[in-house]
């Protein structure tokens, strides 16, 4: 019954429900892009700006299932190279650790408000936080590189945290970051040679990394670069 509506655009609030189990996971991020080409071709609009809400953070307390959560987290900043003319509002740090639907959803919309000014109106604003493009190994030193990096900072004045890095077993151990214009240099003593870093890998996040738009960094996996 909405399609005879026209629309400029969808913003959507992603739940939780299908990040419950492993499968669920690899699942949405088969069903989700479907999502997206199904509406644009039923509306007949176009590749209207479709933004969304990236899974915000909750802990392991009361038994609830959110051990998969950083997966979910990343497999939807992954879906930004997928999906045309899409935009992601990272909300991790505004998550509670035992409530599954957070409070707080001014800054989410201010969010929301910001990708919608940059996608839809065609103004020239900062709309995401700091991504990552690519991790390299300097001996036993992983240097990290981001894009919308400008101003890189922690959202507390402190070192940066959440950083993790893995040699070849795969085992992760965390590091210590310290911020050098655009980029973050990680060091690990049980780690010598790195293949892989990840950042924000917890249910409920601790990430504090945000550029200067004060727009935090998204859950993220990266191999390290040849």
């Amino acid at each position: 019954p909405l399609l005879p509506f026209p629309i400029r655009g969808v913003i959507w609030y992603q739940g939780e429900s299908n990040s419950l189990s492993l499968p669920r996971v690899r699942q949405h991020e088969q069903v989700f892009p479907l999502l997206v080409t199904d509406w644009r071709k039923q509306w007949g609009l176009g590749e209207f700006p479709f933004l969304y809400c990236q899974l915000s953070s909750i802990g392991m307390s009361k038994g609830y299932k959110s051990e998969h959560w950083p997966e979910f987290r990343d497999g939807q900043r992954r879906m930004l190279e997928q999906i045309p003319n899409s935009a992601m509002a990272v909300t991790s740090d505004l998550g509670h650790p035992t409530d599954v639907h957070p409070r707080n959803k001014r800054d989410v919309g201010h969010r929301l408000a910001l990708a919608a000014r940059a996608k839809v109106y065609g103004q020239k604003c900062e709309y995401h936080g700091p991504v990552p493009v690519s991790s390299k190994a300097e001996g036993s030193t992983l240097v990290v590189r981001f894009d919308s990096a400008e101003g890189l900072a922690t959202a507390d004045g402190k070192p940066p945290r959440s950083f993790e890095i893995a040699g070849a077993d795969g085992k992760f151990a965390p590091a210590e970051g310290v911020i050098e214009g655009t980029t973050v240099r990680l060091n690990c003593g049980k780690v010598i040679s790195p293949v892989s870093v990840r950042y924000g890998w917890q249910p409920f996040s601790e990430g504090n990394l945000i550029n200067r738009a004060a727009l935090p960094a998204s859950t993220f996996e990266l191999k390290v670069s040849p």
